[in-house]
């Protein structure tokens, strides 16, 4: 079926074909998405921020669709819709999503959180036009890139919101505080602001370094104090460039999955010898406005099972919500190590990606080296607990090349789940983003329906290209 038909009328095919069958029924391999853990996800984020006064921007580039958006923002609340997409498409679909809340008379904003490129600005300037005054927001990280602010502003008579975007260690990119190509980035930033080019909206970080954390809670929240420090140091170097009404308002946006989600642990800012709460506390009072980001937190994998952001009753294998269905297609009895079974599945690289869990062991790879984990779904396979990644009995992906996938058994052999020629499995991939990257729909599934668990309730088509 084409992918490029309308979202729309895609979706209405798909669902012809797919709604009421069972994941025995559909062909393999498909991704899969399980709506109960989705919205469970998605509360929990919106509790957790809405709790502690923090401002929402939910990242959507994991999963490109309409359907997950709006978990992700409250489809019924009435709060501010802020959004980051990584490619200008994510924006130019999202578009009548925004325009539905704007009737509802909610403000939308979308952060195009790639630095600015020129080739973008035309679009851009088209989806700002669309949607109106503080729509977009971009992400300045070097000087030059100003010079493409010029025709938004001129073309929509609004000027684009900026970020400036700080690289808090992460290392793939902003700027580093602190340094003279940091001071730079303000004194060029405010100039095109004089200047009418842009408003500055606030300061941010991406704590992608957070997914090697593996020391729980405190491990995590050492990651946030850092986003945190790093965004002081510019907030108030802008501050003092502008006076205390200019950093008044200024907006302070950190997160990725871990840093962000540990904020649903209650009590959290006061733990780790209650940094980010003084953090907090102390930014709060110089008139900064908060924010948290993160993407992935809907559907969860593997990754950020590994990072233990937060305790069993908030993460556990459980909450994955999505998995990769395939087919068991040859079986090699005792060729795997110490004489365990290998068998090959139709699902590798192309459907799983090859995107390893950032792994902490004292030899890299020792502790977990595949690329997706099956999860208990038609035989009694062990999951992943607390002491993962370390510990991890039970089939995974062990090797993959494009369409071939490798299962091996971590374990003793006597102990191995016996698998059949044929049979479906479900692999919890490594990586969500990616694996559904491999996929122009989601299937979804809804484990709230006892003895329908596996029947297929809607289908989610994916948004392609950039």
């Amino acid at each position: 079926m084409a992918a490029s038909l309308p979202t729309s009328e895609l979706k209405e095919q798909l669902r012809a074909m797919f709604v009421g069958k069972t994941l025995n029924e559909v062909p393999t391999p498909s991704v899969v998405l399980d709506l109960a853990k989705l919205e469970v996800n998605c509360e929990r984020m919106l509790e957790a921020t809405g709790r502690l006064g923090l401002l929402w921007r939910a990242h959507i580039k994991s999963h490109k669709t309409t359907e997950l958006t709006r978990l992700q923002v409250g489809d019924t609340l009435t709060t501010p819709v802020s959004l980051i997409v990584s490619t200008v498409t994510e924006a130019e679909n999202i578009v009548p999503l925004l325009q539905e809340y704007q009737s509802r008379g909610r403000p939308v904003n979308v952060l195009f959180s790639f630095p600015l490129f020129p080739t973008a600005v035309p679009r851009l300037t088209t989806f700002t036009s669309t949607l109106g005054r503080d729509s977009l927001t971009l992400m300045i990280d070097h000087p030059s890139q100003l010079t493409a602010l010029a025709p938004i502003a001129a073309t929509t008579t609004h000027p684009p919101l900026v970020f400036l975007k700080i690289d808090t260690s992460y290392g793939r990119a902003g700027v580093p505080p602190n340094t003279p190509a940091c001071a730079a980035l303000i004194d060029a930033v405010l100039d095109a602001e004089a200047r009418g080019l842009c408003t500055l909206h606030g300061v941010y970080a991406h704590a992608g370094h957070s997914y090697g954390a593996r020391e729980g809670v405190e491990d995590v929240l050492g990651y946030l104090a850092g986003e945190f420090r790093g965004l002081a140091d510019v907030a108030r170097q802008i501050q003092g460039k502008g006076g205390r009404d200019r950093g008044r308002g200024l907006v302070l946006s950190v997160g990725a999955t871990p840093t962000a989600t540990v904020v649903q642990q209650r009590g959290v800012f006061s733990q780790g010898g209650g940094e980010v709460e003084r953090l907090v506390g102390e930014l709060r009072g110089e008139g900064f406005v908060l924010e948290v980001h993160a993407g992935v937190y809907p559907t969860l994998d593997m990754q950020q099972l590994a990072t233990h952001a937060r305790d069993a009753s908030l993460m556990t294998a459980d909450d994955v919500a999505i998995s990769v269905l395939a087919e068991v297609a040859s079986i090699y009895p005792g060729r795997g190590a110490n004489g365990t079974t290998e068998a090959l599945i139709n699902a590798g690289s192309l459907a799983l990606g090859r995107e390893p869990v950032a792994d902490k062991g004292k030899v890299p790879g020792q502790d977990y080296a595949g690329w997706g984990f099956l999860m208990p779904w038609g035989l009694d396979n062990p999951v992943p607990g607390p002491d993962f990644p370390r510990v991890h009995d039970g089939w995974k992906v062990g090797r993959i090349s494009q369409e071939h996938g490798i299962l091996t058994w971590q374990g003793k052999k006597e102990d191995e789940v016996p698998l059949e020629y044929g049979q479906r499995v479900r692999v919890w991939p490594n990586h969500s983003c990616i694996a559904g990257s491999g996929f122009n729909w989601y299937l979804i599934v809804d484990s709230r329906n006892k003895g329908r668990e596996d029947e297929v309730v809607d289908v989610w088509p994916r948004w392609r290209g950039w």
